[in-house]
This record gives structure tokens, sequence and C-alpha cells, in this order.
């Protein structure tokens, strides 16, 4: 996939999203962004994690497609109540408003992709790594 790097909206797109996944291998791709909505990919190393966070305004949908991770979610950064094992093929649903993160809590990157729905980053956005996305000034997390 020669432009697995690109962001492709808001034109019409479709791609085996499964294959995509597995092939990023930077922490966040975003693969298309449209009015309302946004596909980003994502690679978590070994560790690591998405990092708490929270989008006050958009919902978000991810999906697991392989790896193990530990998904919280809660009302705050320090109450996080949902607390569950997530792997192959689960997803996990994060209402607007809530603090959320995903760790890697398996022996291998732990891939997923994202929806949100309004948009979250700037078209086009892409981070190597989590560092990157940390000092990114157009991340507010």
């Amino acid at each position: 996939m020669s432009d697995i790097y690109k962001d492709l909206g808001p034109a019409p797109f479709t791609t085996n999203i499964e294959d995509e996944t597995l092939e990023n291998e930077n922490f966040r791709t975003t693969r298309w962004t449209g009015k309302q909505l946004q596909l980003t990919l994502m690679n978590i190393p070994v560790g690591g994690d998405v990092g708490a966070e929270v989008h006050s305004d958009t919902d978000q949908f991810l999906r697991v497609e392989s790896g193990k991770g530990r998904a919280m979610i809660g009302a705050s950064e320090d109450d996080l109540t949902l607390d569950q094992e997530v792997s192959d093929d689960d997803i996990v649903l994060v209402p607007a408003g809530h603090w959320h993160n995903i760790v890697n809590i398996g022996d291998e990157p732990l891939k997923l992709y994202s929806l949100y729905g309004p948009v979250d980053h700037v078209h086009g956005t892409m981070h190597k790594t989590q560092e990157d996305a940390k000092n990114d000034p157009n991340e507010q997390h």
C-alpha cells in the first residue's frame, strides 16, 4: 500500500481495513478525514499505551486487529471504572466526555483502528511515535 501514510479524505474511499491496520508501523496514522468522521490507524508498542485522554465532543470506536490490551474508561482520569482486557476482533466504544486509555499488555505490538465522530485530529496527522504525538501542538489531549 504505497499511500498508506496519506490521509485520503474527504474523497470517497474503500480499503481492506484489516490489512492497512496490520501494515501500519506508526503510532498514529490519520487515514481518512471527512466532515463528521475520521479514521486513524494505531500501532502501540509492547508496554506502551494510547495515553489517557478525553474528547469532550467526540465519540470514539476502536477495534483491535491484533495484540492484547487493557481498555480503561471512566468519568475522570482517576476514575476509570471500566477496566477490561481486549484482543483480536474486540471493540471499545468511548462516549464523548469520558477519559480513556488502552495499554498494550501483550508481547507484540497492539494494532488497532479508531473512528472518531466528529473529527478529532488535523487532516493528514501522522505520528511515528507517542512522543511525536505529545509534542504536536495540534494535539490537545
